[in-house]
């Protein structure tokens, strides 16, 4: 088995004057490429922790590894220079440009000038962000757009360690969604090791491949996927962290082709009276949906086919997903729906339905 990328053995962190410690025997390991979310209450020591592995926070005792190597063996400020770091507010230098700020750690490493603008211009594209928007300062772009600025910063020498301390905790909440879309995208085609802090536990099972739940004074009480946590939480502290609409979590993990889709009340659109009336029997429902083959045009309710059903003018399904999308997508579809189900398409081609039924059976077994 390969070395982990970052060891943590036994650590514990005391600050003057307190009694117990913040962060006390802590151990874990994280892989290489491994998105890793420290996530719990507060007084937890999840930052303390993060703020170990840069040294920014000097530990107690313990040890602490990356790339296999002891943090304490070369200092700290050259420590840092290998490892990307976001916090909350960014940190972005005000009085520089946004070039300048991106540029901030290869200057201290001595880059030639023509490598470090093709590598400002290359993350600006990276993270989404216009290259006119380099030569603004900070003060000129939105909440979003700095933070977008600070990961761009944060991997502009392209270390193997990102250290996210809450990052995307000071945007609102349409931002924040898709801030965390955008990094793990970000993730596939960088491949960074992250260690990832938030209090938000739906944005921990959102991010991480592994969530380190923490407990008051740096007691870690489970380690280990979302899905594991979600099924099979380790003990009533974590139960209770995770909250009481469980259930709906697991579904945001769980992807729709991963459930059997059921064909569903349709008809073709030469259907009569008869066969319409037979398909909502059939179903208990009031409705039908028109199509053929791999297609469907639409739905229409029973009541309005007097002759051919396809002569109804059926409505559109105001939303289809697709097979890559969750459960939990699905269940806001059907719950949000006149028909009462979540139509699944692959481009044009119709693949199936799920009722809140389906669903529910699927957290069940």
């Amino acid at each position: 088995m390969p070395e982990p990328m970052i060891r943590l053995d036994r650590v514990s962190k005391y600050f003057p004057g307190q009694q117990t410690p913040a962060v006390g025997e802590l151990s874990l390991e994280v892989a290489e490429g491994e998105v890793v979310v420290l996530v719990g209450p507060s007084g937890c020591g999840k930052t303390t922790t993060l703020k170990m592995i840069n040294r920014l926070v000097e530990a107690t005792s313990g040890t602490i590894e990356v790339a296999g190597s002891d943090i304490t063996s070369v200092e700290a400020p050259v420590l840092r220079q290998g490892i990307g770091y976001v916090i909350q507010r960014i940190g972005l230098f005000p009085h520089r440009t946004i070039a300048a700020n991106i540029a901030t750690v290869p200057g201290l490493l001595g880059w030639e000038k023509e490598r470090t603008a093709q590598r400002v211009d290359e993350l600006i594209d990276l993270v989404g962000l216009e290259l006119e928007m380099k030569e603004r300062y900070p003060s000129e772009l939105s909440g979003g757009q700095q933070q977008r600025v600070g990961v761009a910063r944060a991997l502009a020498a392209d270390p193997p360690v990102l250290l996210m301390d809450e990052p995307f905790g000071a945007v609102d909440p349409i931002v924040r969604g898709r801030l965390q879309e955008e990094l793990l995208d970000l993730q596939r085609l960088v491949n960074k090791t992250i260690v990832f802090v938030t209090h938000d536990i739906d944005e921990a099972i959102r991010l991480g491949d592994r969530v380190a739940i923490l407990n008051v004074g740096g007691v870690l009480e489970q380690y280990a996927s979302p899905s594991e946590i979600l099924t099979r939480p380790a003990n009533r502290f974590v139960e209770e962290f995770l909250g009481e609409d469980r259930s709906l979590k697991r579904l945001s993990l769980t992807p729709i082709d991963a459930v059997k889709l059921a064909r569903g009340p349709i008809v073709a659109p030469g259907a009569g009276r008869g066969e319409v009336e037979g398909v909502m029997k059939e179903h208990g429902v009031d409705w039908v949906g028109i199509g053929a083959d791999e297609g469907l045009s639409g739905w229409v309710w029973g009541r309005d086919v007097t002759g051919r059903a396809g002569d109804a003018d059926p409505k559109p399904f105001s939303v289809r997903l697709t097979p890559d999308q969750s459960l939990r997508d699905a269940l806001d579809s059907v719950v949000s729906s006149h028909t009462g189900v979540a139509v699944v398409f692959d481009g044009d081609a119709y693949l199936g339905m799920l009722s809140i039924e389906q669903i529910s059976r699927h957290l069940i077994e």
